[in-house]
């Protein structure tokens, strides 16, 4: 099975400049009563990078991401996207304006199907009001076949047309885990968050979430930022490195830089491992490998 290699219509020309991404991260710090998971953190990413962020367990990784997406309001600090400040934004608002993201645990319905969950991501951008839907006028019906034609789109490209029809809990892990980068993508976000998207797959099917991910931003400009452990995939697709530990930025740099980096070292992988070596962690950084 082959997948999709024209360009999707949510990344054509005339919807490029919309999807400009830039993202501002200045100072950020969040507590949960006496704890600190995060310290006055700074990011930026630029539009069209992909940039990592790894870290041990408890670095405070993910908690960067649910401030960024808007599950979690920071203590102080500011976020900007695209120039305006989102640091106070709920979620739905942040979806709105184009930030998609993929869950550490995956975020599906199990009891509906693939394209059902895929058809759920695309209802903000559902313009008819109840009167048109409930008498499925000639409006609604021309823009569910625009919302199915890009989801089609998306099916293809991900290769995941012989499970289209099927209920998203008979899938294999590795499958569902494909599936909700689907739903992301239906989204049309400007800047895609994935928070571990490689966590609990085969190598067969790592290597096809690096392909997809890969296309996504080398051949279609889409932004992202990437939360993973498998330290060979972050070394291998990605443009820059952030690492953060016990809530604070520990080092940044290209993955070259990374790798050699004697503090990143110490703190995440341990005193005598290779970071790009073969994507595991050595005895000394095993404890700092699992979901955080």
């Amino acid at each position: 099975m082959r997948a999709f290699r024209g360009q999707p219509s949510i990344f054509s020309n005339e919807n490029m400049e919309g999807r400009r991404a830039d993202l501002q991260v200045r100072s950020l710090s969040l507590s949960f009563g006496g704890i600190r998971a995060l310290s006055g953190v700074t990011l930026d990413v630029a539009a069209g990078e992909l940039v990592a962020v790894i870290g041990p367990n408890g670095a405070g990784k993910t908690s960067l991401m649910n401030c960024i997406t808007g599950f979690y309001r920071p203590t102080s600090g500011d976020i900007v996207f695209g120039g305006t400040n989102i640091t106070r934004l709920p979620a739905h608002e942040l979806t709105r304006m184009g930030i998609g993201r993929t869950f550490q645990n995956i975020e599906l319905f199990p009891g509906m199907s693939v394209l059902d969950n895929l058809l759920l991501a695309r209802h903000i951008h559902c313009r008819y009001g109840f009167g048109p839907a409930a008498l499925f006028a000639p409006s609604a019906r021309k823009e569910e076949v625009r919302h199915h034609r890009i989801l089609e789109e998306i099916i293809d490209f991900l290769e995941i047309q012989s499970v289209r029809k099927e209920l998203v809990g008979s899938l294999p892990y590795g499958m569902r885990k494909r599936v909700e980068l689907g739903r992301a993508l239906a989204l049309e976000p400007r800047l895609l968050v994935l928070d571990e998207p490689f966590a609990g797959m085969t190598l067969e099917e790592k290597e096809d979430m690096v392909r997809f991910l890969l296309e996504l931003n080398g051949s279609w400009g889409q932004t992202m930022i990437l939360v993973e452990h498998d330290m060979s995939i972050v070394m291998s697709i990605s443009k820059r490195v952030v690492v953060l530990n016990f809530g604070e930025k520990l080092a940044e740099g290209s993955p070259e830089e990374i790798q050699d980096h004697p503090e990143v070292i110490r703190a995440y992988l341990g005193e005598s491992t290779d970071l790009g070596a073969d994507g595991e962690t050595g005895e000394s950084g095993a404890a700092d490998a699992g979901n955080e």
